[in-house]
Order: C-alpha cells, then structure tokens, then sequence
C-alpha cells in the first residue's frame, strides 16, 4: 500500500515537472529576433532575374553598382533603373561598347539610372526631359523623355526608341524595368557642335565717331565754305587781270 502511494506520489511530481519546464524554458529564453534584411543589391536583383548578364558586368566594372548601392542603404532617395536584356546588347553595332572610352561607359550606365523612384503609374503624369544619373537633360547631352499610350510606356533619347517590357522588381525605394533596347545618350553616340561665336559688335563710342568722321566730310558747312572759298579766289583773279589792262 505505502509503495503504491509512493509510486503515485512520483508520478505527481515528474507530471508536475514536465508540465512546467517548458513554461519556465521560454520566459528564460525568448524567441530570437528575425534577422535584419540585407542591403538592397541592384546586381543581386537582376542576377535573380536573368537575362540581363551584360549590364550586370557593366555595372560592376563602371562602379555604378557600387554607386547605386550607396544610394540605396543610406538615404532615403528612391532610384528607377532601365535595365537592358542581353539580347538588347546584341542588337547594338558590333564594336560599339568597345569604341567607348571609360567616361562614355560610365555615362552609358548612369544614362539608365533615374535618381528617383518612379512607380508604373506615375509615367504617365511624368515631367520630361528627364534628369538622368549621366546629367545635364538638355537637347544634345543627355535627354530622355518618357510618354506612354494606353498601357504602353515609350522612351526616346534622340538616338534611341524602345518601350519597357517587364517589370523586374520593385519595393517603393528601387524600381527596376526591362527595357528592349539600350538607352544611347546624345552626348555620347550623336553629339552636337558647339555653337558658333556671335560676331564681334562695334562698340557705341567707336560706331559714333565713325558716324561723326563720316557726316563731317560732306556736311552742309564744308561744301558752303569750299564755294566761299572758290568765288574769293575768282574775284582776286579778275581783280588783278583789270589792274593789268589799265597799267597797259
């Protein structure tokens, strides 16, 4: 009898202690956080999804990747990139990225590079020209300007005409689009001459003493003084000629 008691009195105890221990476990040692998301990686992105190996290279080797990796993690600005497919790059003239030195390639990159977050619905209340990493949006430097009809989103440089034809990613800071063809900035691939310098003007004080120097050598009172001048000289004349006449 007293064993049996003693067996149900340990039952007790070891159900009581199993019960408690893991109430007793998790206020000791509370769930671990999730881990931090990474740093927001434009070539990451675009190596998940494929297709666009030849502007990964370029970015990295242009050090716009790094460029815009800074952007990204540490201010609040919002970027939208146009990320041409391989495909894009075949389509280009053969030896065209390697005539470019390495500012041109620099630029070339940051021509695809909006320093703002543009969602799909905003192209079509967008501002153009558009103001591009590459810089100066002027007719001749780097100008680009997006229109869309219906759902079609159009971009024209002045050299370059494709539309975009993906959404690859997107999270409210970083908009990346598919584009079909590769973005060539005026400045790079159809420069303009320099304007030419405007002609030399006469200045005032030089204009007015020519105009003077000019009026004065037939002005009213030199041709009134010449004929004076001529009737003296006549009458001199025919005064010495009568004198002569009478001496005789």
């Amino acid at each position: 009898m007293e064993q049996s008691l003693i067996i149900v009195l340990f039952t007790v105890l070891l159900l009581l202690l199993l019960t408690t221990t893991p109430g007793t476990l998790s206020q000791s040692s509370p769930a671990a956080a999730p881990a931090p998301a990474g740093p927001t990686n434009v070539t990451k992105i675009l190596e998940k999804a494929g297709q666009f190996t030849v502007f990964i290279r370029l970015l990295k080797s242009t050090g716009v990747a790094n460029q815009l990796l800074g952007q990204l993690n540490n201010s609040d600005n919002g970027i939208t990139i146009f990320a041409p497919s391989d495909s894009s790059f075949s389509s280009l003239k053969a030896g065209t990225l390697n005539s470019l030195n390495d500012e041109q390639q620099v630029e070339l990159i940051q021509f695809h590079v909006i320093p703002s977050y543009v969602s799909s619905s905003n192209f079509q209340t967008i501002s153009n020209p558009l103001r591009t990493q590459a810089g100066d949006s002027a007719e001749g430097h780097f100008p680009l300007n997006i229109t869309t009809s219906g759902n079609t989103v159009n971009i024209t440089t002045g050299v370059t005409n494709t539309t975009v034809s993906g959404n690859v990613y997107s999270d409210g800071q970083l908009a990346v689009y598919q584009v079909d063809k590769v973005l060539l900035p005026q400045q790079v691939f159809d420069p303009r001459p320099p304007a030419p310098a405007p002609a030399p003007s006469v200045t005032k004080s030089k204009k007015k003493k020519e105009d003077s120097d000019s009026s004065g050598d037939d002005s009213p009172a030199d041709a009134s003084f010449a004929s004076r001048n001529d009737n003296y000289v006549r009458a001199c004349t025919e005064a010495l000629s009568l004198n002569g006449k009478k001496a005789k």
